[in-house]
């Protein structure tokens, strides 16, 4: 696997080494050895999915210590706009974010270490969305920014008009209101 740093530190792409011809392809999608050797030491515990259609916008989410998560994530079907928004205090890339598309064309992976707020748009008709936790969902501990901060000033490659929110989703913190449960460590 390549792994392709961004601009903001621990927050990496990884690009399988693909192997195809007339039958299909084949890829290793994890192997702890080599994750643990080429990007972090992270025990992942839990693995989710979901689907959704063209349009839909998830995010964006965290979990608040101690129940932080790290995730690594991918689209194995359709095409999704992924985006991590450094939340740590004190980081020299405090509120600044990465985007990348995810495909089942790029096999592309998203890791995003704790600390960081997540979310997706859908660009595809359909997507679904696969990722590894590195702790168990506790829904005390939810917490999310809102996705159309302008503070943040995310481009989720779709209009506001086509965006597709829960009702959740729809009533979020600001930014410049926002007190992170982060801090972050050099």
């Amino acid at each position: 696997m390549e792994v392709i740093k961004t601009d903001i530190e621990g927050v990496v792409i990884i690009e399988p080494k693909v192997f195809g011809d007339e039958r299909g392809y084949f890829f290793e999608s994890f192997s702890q050895r080599e994750f643990e050797e080429k990007v972090a030491k992270v025990n992942f515990v839990q693995d989710n999915e979901s689907r959704s259609c063209f349009g839909v916008l998830r995010g964006l989410h965290f979990q608040a210590p101690p129940f932080a998560q790290a995730k690594l994530v991918r689209c194995v079907r359709g095409k999704v706009l992924d985006v991590a928004v450094d939340i740590r205090k004190s980081s020299p890339t405090y509120g600044q974010h990465v985007a990348c598309e995810l495909s089942e064309d790029n096999h592309r992976m998203f890791f995003i270490p704790r600390g960081f707020a997540h979310g997706f748009s859908v660009l595809s008709e359909t997507a679904v969305f696969q990722y590894k936790c590195d702790n168990y969902y506790a829904p005390q501990s939810e917490g999310a920014l809102q996705w159309d901060d302008k503070d943040l000033n995310i481009n989720w490659l779709i209009s506001e008009k086509q965006v597709i929110l829960s009702e959740k989703d729809k009533h979020h913190t600001l930014f410049k209101d926002f007190e992170s449960p982060f801090v972050f460590e050099k």
